[in-house]
């Protein structure tokens, strides 16, 4: 499949109501979600930067990002979107143009991109700001013949920005003028409450994105709320550091492992990456 069936495919998962979109975090990650059956999946900017011996926070060069897509994305047939934080180097638009076509050129077919950070005291972006960088990323993606499908991500709930009685508007005014500025997807993460989580779909003018976290609804729910899309953030990874935790916990306090009597074999995941 070309990169612009890839990406007319992954438009079109969206109508699935909610299109659930695990995270990657490396080849081997990707192809074990690939092979459990999903029908897509992102990256996570977070696990990518752990993997490299960076914190999260847009601490790893563009370079070494797109590098890590670019292994994802090969090693699995299916859609990939790239978590690009705030599109690396100054976040200029300028730096989005560059960004955006190094992720189509390394075959992903969906991009995030969020409103922060700020600049200094100022957690979050001014909302002209950011909807210009997604125009230029539309242009870019366009001028490049792909039909990239843009995740508008805004932090207003997560970094807790403003008073409390002020993120939904705030969230919706933000959600809004990105999906006028050329976004496919609304992606307001840190969201828990089912309620919010109603009137944000109902009021923003695009398919609305929200982060499965401890305490949220399930996807069934979700789906019920009208949500088009499920991520995960880095709580896959997250989840698989805190096995092997535990692993090594029960090998050291015990002697004994069995949680490795339910691994996948190894000649099935050596088979994922060799003919």
């Amino acid at each position: 499949m070309d990169i612009q069936s890839k990406a007319t495919y992954f438009r079109e998962l969206h109508q699935r109501r909610p299109l659930i979109l695990p995270t990657a975090w490396d080849a081997a990650s990707a192809c074990a979600l690939e092979l459990a059956g999903a029908a897509a999946i992102a990256t996570t900017s977070a696990g990518i930067s752990w993997t490299l011996g960076q914190g999260d926070g847009q601490t790893l060069q563009r370079d070494e990002m797109i590098q890590a897509v670019r292994r994802i994305v090969q090693a699995v047939a299916i859609p990939v979107t790239a978590d690009v934080e705030g599109g690396y180097g100054t976040g200029s638009v300028q730096d989005i143009a560059e960004t955006t076509r190094a992720v189509i050129d390394a075959g992903a077919v969906g991009v995030n991109l969020e409103d922060a950070p700020g600049a200094g005291d100022t957690p979050l972006l001014e909302p002209d700001i950011h909807a210009e960088r997604i125009r230029i990323a539309r242009e870019v993606a366009t001028s490049m013949g792909v039909d990239l499908v843009i995740n508008a991500r805004t932090d207003v709930y997560l970094l807790a920005v403003g008073a409390p009685e002020t993120r939904l508007d705030e969230a919706i005014q933000r959600a809004n003028l990105y999906h006028d500025a050329g976004a496919d997807c609304l992606f307001v993460p840190g969201v828990i409450d089912a309620e919010t989580i109603g009137r944000l779909v109902e009021a923003i003018n695009g398919p609305v994105n929200i982060m499965a976290m401890p305490g949220a609804p399930n996807i069934a729910h979700l789906g019920q709320l009208g949500v088009a899309r499920v991520s995960f953030g880095p709580a896959l990874m997250q989840v698989a550091l805190t096995t092997t935790q535990d692993i090594v916990y029960e090998l050291l306090d015990r002697g004994t492992c069995q949680a490795l009597e339910s691994s996948l074999p190894f000649g099935t995941i050596n088979g994922w990456f060799t003919d």
